[in-house]
């Protein structure tokens, strides 16, 4: 799909936004706030942490490494022009649903209210050698969307508690990527290829099922708009932007050195043209990761975000975008003149954590 999907004029407003409208500045004081993020050791997570930490709200950095973590914590706080906010560690491995619940169980044992749940972690271009997490899903299908369904599982009852004491809408922010317009297989989501329990296939190409992880992302957030509207709690996808983050840690480029290329253990199986692509596209074509943080602030913060636009694309930095067509078309229920494919990918979701609830 990318050889035609660059050449839609929303795609390439993407690729060239326009200036970030909703940063730091735009918002209030966030004291008695309560965000989740995932992934907020580094890149997107980091600043998105920093920004709310700063404008002193709770926030919760979900990660698998609490070195790192701490490491972030400690470095936020340094840089802080502020430290009325709070910045708490929490667990979780996002390539195992058995860590899933756990996190949760901890994050609920310490608050009572959740205004916003950030699933931001992810993972692009796994090594060759990691392409599947513990339980033997495609590791960037198991870590972008399935455990990250677990978790807003999990959460969805503070969530609805949240919205009803505040009587405020509350929000899941489910971070895509540019990647489900321009790699994702027809519909985003082909159920006849989720066989079992993965999504791995012979000769896969490592940027297809990236595009798949992330439109399953853009497939849940719609579908989980539509269950949970009544419950006061808004939805959206969102694509951060093209940033030079840690996930191009496999192709190699600027930000492993001028001329670096992966190390052989982290080779994520591309081609020559493939690799020399995404080198270029890293060096010429990326942004910092605060537009990141920026297109996530939009998503969880912004007045303009209400319940009527639950379930909608959001791009970088911060405005609504429309959906790749046959995406969206397989989003919407067949009752609303849809394919139905986001129902049936829920469905299938809640049978694959059933056991990890």
């Amino acid at each position: 799909m990318a050889s035609v999907g660059y050449m839609r004029p929303s795609v390439m407003a993407q690729v060239f936004p326009s200036a970030p409208k909703f940063t730091e500045a735009n918002l209030p004081d966030l004291a008695g706030k309560v965000y989740i993020i995932t992934g907020a050791n580094a890149g997107v997570g980091k600043e998105l942490a920093r920004i709310l930490f700063e404008k002193n709200a709770s926030v919760y950095m979900a990660c698998r490494s609490e070195a790192k973590c701490q490491a972030a914590i400690d470095e936020i706080k340094k840089s802080a022009k502020s430290e009325t906010g709070r910045l708490e560690y929490i667990h979780i491995d996002l390539g195992d649903l058995a860590s899933v619940k756990p996190a949760a169980e901890s994050f609920l044992a310490r608050e009572t209210q959740l205004h916003a749940l950030f699933n931001n972690a992810g993972v692009m271009l796994p090594p060759a050698s990691q392409t599947a997490t513990v339980q033997g899903y495609d590791v960037q299908l198991g870590t972008n969307s399935v455990a990250p369904f677990l978790l807003t599982q999990l959460l969805t009852p503070v969530l609805k508690s949240t919205a009803s004491a505040t009587k405020e809408p509350t929000r899941v922010v489910w971070v895509s990527s540019m990647a489900a317009e321009l790699y994702s297989e027809k519909y985003g989501i082909d159920m006849s290829n989720l066989r079992g329990k993965t999504y791995v296939r012979a000769a896969s190409d490592p940027m297809t099922l990236y595009g798949n992880s992330k439109a399953a992302a853009y497939l849940h957030s719609v579908e989980y708009a539509r269950r949970h509207r009544d419950d006061n709690i808004i939805s959206v996808a969102a694509n951060p932007g093209n940033l030079d983050s840690d996930l191009y840690r496999t192709v190699g480029g600027p930000g492993q050195g001028k001329e670096a290329s992966a190390p052989a253990d982290q080779d994520a199986g591309l081609g020559f043209v493939q690799k020399m692509s995404m080198k270029v596209f890293r060096r010429f074509m990326l942004h910092p990761p605060v537009y990141g943080a920026y297109t996530e602030l939009f998503s969880g913060l912004s007045p303009e975000v209400t319940l009527e636009k639950s379930g909608a694309w959001v791009g970088p930095w911060g405005r609504f975008f429309p959906m790749r067509k046959d995406v969206a078309e397989n989003a919407k229920p067949k009752s609303e003149g849809g394919l139905g494919g986001a129902e049936a990918f829920w469905d299938w979701s809640v049978e694959q954590v059933k056991p990890f609830m």
